[in-house]
């Protein structure tokens, strides 16, 4: 059963159709230009008067990207580290043993971190590399310094590239780490897990954060402006987890927005306004405000999932994308 929000307000007609090429794993916008990463291969420019180009960047599956508005650097089975702006495409680094490039992720002052099983790797002034205590799940830049959190089995670490000197830090929580974000502000390291929960960790003195009730497990999320909320995927709805006190959200129930019918499988928060975009498991896309919950339909449902979705710098553009091929640009502004 697919939820058509027949009475949600609705800015479906603002949207501009973009043929893609095929299944889209992410999307980016550099200036007013979506990105759209394919499965396989190459790269899909939107650009603002409507021209379609496609870029090829790897030679085989694209599995990680990121971008910092400027640039998309991705990771494939090829073994390449790739980055990318609106004019050209260079590989920044290819890895010695032809191992697959698992994660990506972009820090402060142009950092790149990459891994490939269970080595991390970070390339600032100078290329540094860590062996994980098992497979790389994740990594995340801390927002500022050159400090990198690296989530895996049992945990997650904290490593600073540039102090081989100094120890890394061991997270400790049993299980396994697949993904990790940190807030803007710099507290909280937050991975999501194997089983359908997150596990997070107040950085001042390594307070556990247990975050469960879901469905799935969470493969998307994002922080709303200012790192007010953290807002997640794996439910049939979105859940918010509140981190506007010191505590985060430890001993407060989550803020749960836009029930419906199918579960939410991506989210992008607006970068400058508490509203956060959902992607759901029939082909919707809900935007959302987040202070009252209401409602405008971006996307009807359709015929695969949405598993990517972008907003513009100025928050007056949102792209989507879904496994199936299907994309578009909705103009808010």
């Amino acid at each position: 059963m697919s939820d058509t929000r027949t009475s949600t307000a609705s800015v479906v007609e603002r949207t501009r159709a973009v043929a893609a090429g095929g299944a889209i794993v992410g999307a980016h916008f550099l200036g007013r230009t979506a990105v759209f990463v394919l499965g396989e291969e190459a790269l899909a420019f939107a650009e603002p008067d409507g021209e379609l180009r496609r870029m090829h960047v790897h030679d085989g599956v694209i599995l990680a990207a990121a971008s910092d508005g400027a640039r998309v650097v991705t990771g494939g089975d090829d073994g390449k580290v790739v980055t990318t702006d609106l004019g050209a495409s260079r590989v920044l680094a290819t890895d010695a043993k032809h191992r697959w490039i698992d994660h990506v992720a972009l820090g402060p002052d142009g950092a790149v971190a990459w891994s490939a099983g269970k080595t991390a790797f970070a390339q600032g002034k100078t290329l540094r590399e860590f062996e994980a205590p098992s497979t790389v799940g994740g990594l995340a830049f801390l927002p500022k310094g050159f400090r990198l959190a690296i989530a895996h089995y049992n945990g997650a670490t904290l490593w600073f590239p540039n102090a081989p000197e100094a120890k890394p830090e061991s997270l400790e929580w049993k299980g396994s780490h697949l993904g990790a974000t940190l807030s803007p502000d710099g507290r909280f390291l937050v991975t999501t897990m194997q089983e359908p929960m997150l596990h997070g960790w107040r950085l001042t003195d390594r307070q556990h954060m247990r975050m469960s009730g879901y469905s799935a497990r969470v493969t998307s999320l994002g922080w709303t402006v200012g790192g007010r909320w953290l807002a997640t995927s794996g439910s049939n709805q979105i859940i918010l987890w509140p981190f506007q006190t010191k505590e985060g959200p430890m001993g407060k129930q989550p803020r749960l927005l836009a029930p419906a019918d199918q579960r939410v499988e991506a989210v992008a928060c607006h970068p400058r306004q508490d509203v956060v975009a959902a992607g759901y498991d029939d082909g919707m896309v809900l935007i959302v405000r987040v202070e009252d919950g209401a409602e405008i339909l971006a996307k009807k449902p359709g015929d695969a999932p949405v598993t990517a979705l972008a907003w513009s710098g100025d928050g007056t553009l949102l792209a989507f994308g879904t496994d199936s091929g299907e994309a578009g640009i909705v103009d808010l502004a």
